[in-house]
């Protein structure tokens, strides 16, 4: 049997610890807000089932290539620090005991199509009956009510609901999507602070809250630029490849190595100079046709592949590094493997490595921000589906041998 993870782990106290949330989620947008309540120290309890698992599980890629329902690397960094309980809702016993984990939590996040939890009979009407204080999340993709509340979509459909990737391509071409959802990682920017805002409610009140948080809304703050260009010039933006109107050079250029580049943005006159000091002032830099941002915007083509036969030359760490140096905003285009030898992040312990019982030793995200009082920790991996059944049942919610048997025989907790 597991034992609880204490919150106050090296002597540190941890923000929301003695906070305790029901993890109903399933893909991204609830998982990631759960998780990151767990950081801080909240005690998150995963509800799924064998037979209709998180579709996360079973996407690809796996760990070290071998399929397998706990191998997807996906899902672990979403689910890390979560206890998985195995329960099957459309068993009426499966409701009963849903009811009294909500009974038992402080919050409940879910991200279905609406109405899904109330098919289930696990409403907010119903569960505020059974848990007065509770404050429930439902991350749907338009909103609860509205003409287009029970549309489906999942990724790229989002970012095209969205108008995220409309100015995302080269001019003439075809918009390109993102390769993932990005409106899921938006999402849980809103849903935190909604969850922390209601906290305070509640402790004023004594009262709980349902809180409605719509992922096409999230998404279209994200593209203020766009929508204030259409206000104010009656045009949507225009696909612009790499580049901006506001500054040249600006793009992503080819350097030394295999497949590495280096991006840089050039905007004013005084960070141009900067710039032709930096790649040996050329006889390039000094002609007309580059004398200003207007003329340089002109004449970008040409001015991009004499970039780029300078950059092609050094490594992009060493173009950071000399564009940093001078003032002029450079940074590396990063893989995979750069991130997780990125300096910085290692500075930041961004990256928290834990033993998995199936996959082995896994590095998984730490949240994007900290509090230094009350610093987040990673403090367990991400479980196996139902690994913490027992556990749950027994420890958090009191159940007796007999009861456990009983249900356990029952085919509840799968």
């Amino acid at each position: 049997m597991t034992s609880i993870q204490t919150s106050e782990s090296g002597g540190l106290r941890r923000a929301l610890s003695g906070l305790s949330v029901v993890d109903f989620g399933w893909n991204i947008t609830a998982p990631i807000s759960a998780k990151w309540l767990a950081d801080f120290g909240a005690t998150v309890v995963k509800v799924e089932s064998s037979k209709r698992t998180d579709p996360v599980r079973t996407m690809v890629p796996y760990c070290k290539g071998i399929s397998g329902i706990n191998r997807s690397i996906l899902f672990h960094p979403w689910n890390a620090g979560k206890y998985s309980i195995a329960l099957d809702l459309r068993h009426p016993k499966g409701i009963d005991i849903a009811k009294r984990l909500i009974k038992w939590a402080d919050i409940v996040v879910e991200n279905f199509m609406p109405g899904t939890m109330e098919k289930l009979g696990l409403g907010y009407e119903e569960l505020r009956k059974v848990n007065p204080g509770i404050i429930m999340v439902g991350a749907s993709l338009q909103g609860q009510k509205g003409p287009h509340a029970q549309v489906g979509a999942l990724g790229i459909a989002m970012q095209a609901l969205t108008g995220f990737i409309y100015p995302l391509g080269w001019p003439g071409e075809p918009p390109i999507p993102i390769p993932f959802a990005s409106t899921d990682f938006m999402t849980p920017v809103y849903i935190i602070p909604a969850v922390l805002a209601t906290l305070d409610d509640r402790r004023r009140t004594g009262k709980g809250t349902y809180i409605d948080i719509s992922q096409f809304e999230a998404g279209v703050s994200f593209i203020a630029p766009e929508l204030l260009n259409y206000l104010a010039n009656g045009q949507p933006q225009t696909r612009m490849g790499n580049h901006s109107p506001y500054a040249s050079p600006h793009n992503a250029y080819r350097c030394k190595g295999d497949d590495r580049w280096c991006v840089i943005a050039v905007f004013s006159e005084e960070e141009w100079k900067s710039f032709c000091g930096v790649v040996g002032n050329p006889p390039w830099t000094k002609e007309t046709r580059f004398s200003s941002l207007l003329k340089r915007k002109e004449n970008e083509e040409e001015l991009d592949k004499l970039v780029g036969e300078w950059t092609i030359n050094h490594s992009p760490e060493e173009i950071m590094e000399m564009m940093q140096s001078a003032g002029v905003a450079a940074g590396i285009v990063e893989s995979g493997k750069d991130l997780h030898e990125d300096p910085q992040l290692k500075y930041r312990h961004h990256f928290w490595t834990l033993p998995h019982s199936d996959v082995g030793e896994f590095t998984y995200d730490g949240p994007p921000f900290n509090l230094p009082e009350t610093p987040a920790e990673v403090r367990m991996s991400c479980p196996c589906l139902g690994e913490h059944t027992e556990f749950v049942c027994r420890e958090i919610l009191h159940m007796s041998n007999e009861e456990f048997s009983d249900i356990y025989q029952a085919g509840v907790l799968s």
